[in-house]
């Protein structure tokens, strides 16, 4: 059982990586209601500092750390660290918002987007753990929301275009080091990915699964038919692109009810999580670098019905895949859990 407290001792697991830093800068942002703040890292990171508004504090050792004194334990730190850690946080009282892809799968954690299922969060009571799903599956289920509750979504087709900041810190590195030696005319020898990620697009990301798709292109048909609906179809292909921070997507949707775009217009525009920019005449569109870097909303472009049908719709989605895509999805479920508690 969640308390309700008029403020929340919190841990974060993983706080000196990408997404630790934007939990630490939106959890001070979002004024989210703090009573104490431990950042918590290897012992490789213990005793650095991280910045929380205008304080400095130290990073603990998650091997020596005391779960009992955290409320909410938000996990980034990779799926083998929240399997070995997160038992023990929830034993010791800890509510626990996993970013890994550790739990997500498991019948009785929910799965949670709050802008598309947040009634699902009371389920957390079972194992007092709650997972974020993965950055590319939100900011494409925040955007086909609408859709499905009005015309009712048979089928997506959707490619993505992923930053490397999916990868962490290391991916980033990678590609601004990359970029570099290409441009220094110097060798270039790959260790993030397995080819050249600067100047080029690589159709692979994370693993290769036995049936030929990637693990990041089943996690959206997982993950879509867990928080949305299991009645869906869903193919996917994940595209790594020499892009900073920022996943965008090209998004196909075949629906039960025709679709009338003035409606899904009128829908988005009624959303507060999601902003249209689409002006053909102006060349008004989502883009990564302007849209998805350092943004909290889910941004929706190239809004347009197939030419051959009027129950398929195309679109195009951005959002910022470290925060809305993973810091932010885990606050508002942060946030959501305190208000139904």
């Amino acid at each position: 059982m969640f308390e309700k407290k008029e403020s929340y001792n919190i841990a974060i697991i993983g706080a000196t990586g990408i997404v630790g830093e934007s939990l630490l800068d939106i959890l001070h942002t979002r004024k989210f209601p703090v009573k104490k703040i431990d950042p918590i890292a290897s012992s490789r990171s213990a005793g650095n500092k991280v910045r929380f508004g205008d304080e400095l504090l130290e990073v603990l050792d998650i091997e020596k750390y005391d779960f009992g004194r955290a409320d909410i334990a938000f996990f980034s730190a990779g799926s083998d660290i929240s399997k070995k850690f997160v038992p023990i946080a929830t034993q010791s009282g800890a509510v626990v918002i996993d970013n890994t892809s550790a739990f997500r799968y498991e019948d009785n954690i929910p799965l949670i987007i709050p802008e598309v299922n947040p009634s699902d969060i009371g389920q957390f009571s079972k194992t007092n753990i709650i997972s974020n799903p993965n950055c590319s599956t939100i900011q494409m289920l925040v955007a086909l929301k609408p859709i499905h509750d009005r015309f009712n979504i048979k089928k997506i087709n959707v490619s993505t275009y992923q930053a490397v900041s999916g990868s962490g810190k290391k991916g980033v590195n990678e590609l601004l080091e990359q970029s570099h030696l290409y441009l220094n005319q110097q060798k270039i020898t790959p260790s993030v990915y397995p080819k050249q990620i600067a100047f080029n697009v690589l159709p692979f990301v994370d693993s290769f699964c036995d049936n030929g798709y990637t693990k990041e292109e089943m996690k959206m048909v997982w993950e879509t038919q867990k928080i949305l609906d299991k009645n869906i179809s869903v193919d996917a292909t994940a595209v790594r692109v020499p892009v900073l921070i920022g996943h965008s997507e090209s998004i196909t949707v075949e629906t039960s009810k025709p679709i009338d775009i003035d409606m899904v217009l009128n829908d988005y525009e009624n959303d507060n999580s999601i902003k249209v920019i689409d002006n053909p005449d102006s060349h008004d569109y989502p883009t990564a670098f302007m849209d998805g870097h350092g943004t909290d909303k889910v941004f929706v472009g190239r809004i347009r019905k197939s030419i051959n049908s009027d129950n398929i719709l195309n679109i195009w989605v951005v959002a910022d895949n470290v925060r809305k895509g993973a810091a932010l999805n885990s606050i508002q479920i942060a946030e959501k859990l305190i208000e139904v508690s």
